[in-house]
């Protein structure tokens, strides 16, 4: 009988091909990988919630080849009309895009924000913390539905969407996009979703009973006794396998 560490070996092997993105397999890496904008990638993250299809249904609606460029207000306002998404207005998204067309203006390397911080001490939910307060300093709006995009700062929240980000950002496979080689893969926390939670309480890897931080840094630390120095290498094998059991 293989172990979990195995099975999830070999998991790792068959999901590290770009065929695991398709129209009828879909993921948001899929509309991330098309992006050379970091805040384009970004964008793709922070609104990867709920199911996979109506994700990527919805980003590919999104004007992401705007990000970058110089826009008026007025432009994206056309640009975004009618646009909304589950917990976010047309209002909430037009103030994302604003809020990155002002980041752009400001010739602000956004990367350069996260590893201000991520350089003090390795620390990606450090950085996470300082960016999303670094965000929300900058947008000068406030909803419901761009707290939830955006993150709060010291919620027991495991930051999913953002980790994911990461991970998609640092990572180099197949599937990933190594565009930055500065933060180190054995930083990186897993993106804990209801798929991995699940999944990684039936393999032992997770004893808590809450889907929190805490839980998400439990199964990271699990999954370093596999590789100490890629734990997170595992995230995408685990979301499918917890995905194609439901």
């Amino acid at each position: 009988m293989l172990s979990v560490k195995d099975r999830l070996d070999i998991e790792v092997l068959k999901r590290n091909s770009e065929n695991e993105l398709s129209e009828s397999n879909p993921d948001p890496l899929m509309i991330a990988k098309e992006q050379t904008e970091d805040l384009a990638i970004l964008t793709c993250a922070l609104f990867a919630y709920g199911n996979a299809k109506q994700i990527v249904k919805f980003l590919k609606k999104l004007p992401l080849d705007l990000i970058g460029k110089d826009n008026s207000e007025d432009e994206l306002r056309i640009a975004l009309n009618g646009l909304k998404y589950r917990f976010q207005s047309n209002e909430d998204i037009v103030q994302w895009f604003l809020l990155i067309e002002k980041i752009v203006l400001l010739k602000i390397d956004f990367k350069d924000v996260f590893l201000k911080e991520y350089y003090k001490n390795n620390d990606v939910i450090e950085s996470i913390e300082s960016t999303i307060v670094f965000l929300k300093e900058n947008i000068n709006y406030e909803s419901r539905g761009i707290n939830f995009l955006i993150g709060t700062k010291g919620s027991k929240s495991p930051y999913k969407r953002w980790n994911m980000f990461l991970r998609w950002m640092t990572r180099d496979d197949n599937l990933d996009l190594g565009k930055w080689k500065e933060i180190q893969t054995k930083d990186l926390l897993i993106p804990l979703d209801t798929h991995t939670f699940k999944l990684g309480k039936e393999f032992g890897l997770i004893t808590r009973k809450s889907y929190d931080l805490k839980a998400a840094i439990e199964l990271t630390e699990s999954l370093k006794k596999f590789d100490s120095n890629d734990p997170v290498k595992y995230d995408f094998a685990i979301y499918r396998l917890g995905q194609e059991k439901n």
